[in-house]
């Protein structure tokens, strides 16, 4: 069995041997739900500010008739391109060795995901792992490997560290006695993003640089399937951002589509999510997490632990970025 279709059949599983055993005659004669499809519908969202000029070049795509997994990749390279963006891509701010590493995972619909892990010398992993989706039977590539692999797949090899951000990290190293610097909303990783399509298909991605300055070989939530993002198609998808260990600890995205597919709306799953890694951590100083969330009917939610924490929006009407509520206020 591949690995893909463990992860497939793994989110399936459980709900299916529920669902067997609870069939009536009612119930098998259910009309299936009919979700909202057609170019009226398509929308992207995404984590951050970064979010509002991703989110227009993925739109862009969804609104030629392109499809969600297409808007994900595109929309996401334009900030892994951006040298001013010091959490993602080129420009990002290295680890404690000064070494830009870079993580990043993609989901389409149908349950393929692929992700790449510890990638150096390349500016786009979301296209890498996307190729690792397509074109391998693994779900993940880390390190030398994934270079490896980005390599063959014609990739081109790109010195990540800018100097304004190598800069940074001297002046860190120097004054900060190699303590590693607060996730808030002053200093944040990660772009995610969610979009549906015409066809009423959702996709979702994230790619970072990681925590800046992070002990050599962190890898964090955002290229973990269930925990960076995740999705099924018939409930909705969900994506983080912000200290990946605590995301992790709960598997964040996954928790919220499972609360979705029980009947909470985004806003509330998000909301849960964001209570249980306040219960499972005791020091929440410093410990930023966002989450934003959409379903299938298009319904869109986020919350964070503090504030801080906003999403981009955009549809055929507008763009905007959204502030989204939390439990916690920055001292």
């Amino acid at each position: 069995m591949k690995r893909r279709d463990f992860v497939k059949l793994s989110s399936l599983g459980t709900t299916a041997i529920i669902l067997d055993g609870c069939k009536t005659k009612d119930s098998a004669e259910k009309k299936p739900i009919v979700y909202p499809v057609g170019m009226k519908n398509i929308k992207v969202i995404s984590t951050w500010n970064a979010g509002l000029q991703a989110n227009k070049v993925a739109f862009e795509v969804l609104k030629n008739k392109g499809v969600a997994i297409d808007a994900i990749e595109k929309g996401l390279n334009v900030t892994e391109s951006d040298l001013e963006n010091t959490s993602v891509g080129i420009g990002g701010l290295p680890d404690a060795n000064g070494d830009v590493t870079l993580d990043a995972c993609i989901m389409d619909h149908e349950f393929n995901c692929g992700s790449v892990s510890y990638l150096k010398n390349i500016e786009n992993p979301i296209s890498v792992a996307r190729k690792v989706m397509e074109d391998t039977p693994h779900v993940m590539l880390s390190g030398k490997g994934a270079y490896d692999f980005a390599i063959q797949k014609d990739f081109e090899h790109q010195e990540l560290l800018t100097e304004s951000s190598k800069k940074m990290w001297k002046e860190w190293k120097l004054e900060n006695n190699n303590v590693l610097p607060a996730i808030n909303h002053e200093n944040h990783d990660t772009i995610a993003m969610i979009a549906l399509d015409e066809k009423g298909n959702l996709s979702t991605g994230c790619t970072t640089s990681g925590w800046a300055y992070k002990l050599g070989g962190r890898v964090g939530d955002s290229p973990i399937i269930g925990a960076g993002v995740y999705l099924d198609n018939q409930v909705g998808a969900a994506c983080a951002t912000g200290m990946g260990e605590a995301i992790i600890k709960i598997c964040g995205s996954h928790a919220i589509v499972e609360l979705m597919r029980n009947g909470s709306s985004p806003q509330e799953a998000c909301k849960i999510a964001v209570q249980r890694i306040k219960n499972s951590n005791k020091d929440l100083k410093d410990l930023q997490v966002g989450f934003i969330a959409m379903n299938k009917n298009g319904e869109i939610g986020s919350y964070s632990l503090y504030s801080g924490f906003n999403y981009a929006y955009q549809d055929a009407q507008e763009s905007k970025l959204i502030d989204s509520k939390f439990d916690l206020e920055w001292d």
